[in-house]
């Protein structure tokens, strides 16, 4: 499984950032940041995430939902 780049020409991405690529709601990205699910530094009342670590983010959730997998097919 080749690892997801995260091709956006920004350093710091913001919540909306983060929804749109996604294909969630804004909603959804805070309560990830809040329950520091999702990496983020808070500037005020706007979160920012780096994006290196969005992409960090993206690939290990990646990995242990392939593990998952795995594991319940072994166990079938």
């Amino acid at each position: 499984m080749d690892p997801i780049t995260v091709e956006l020409d920004k350093e710091w991405l913001s919540v909306a950032d983060i929804a749109e690529y996604m294909g969630v709601s804004a909603f959804v990205v805070t309560s990830l940041l809040r329950g520091h699910e999702l990496p983020g530094v808070k500037f005020g009342r706007e979160w920012r995430v780096a994006r290196l670590d969005f992409q960090d983010w993206l690939n290990a959730r990646r990995q242990e939902s392939a593990t998952e997998v795995a594991n319940t097919l072994r166990s079938k």
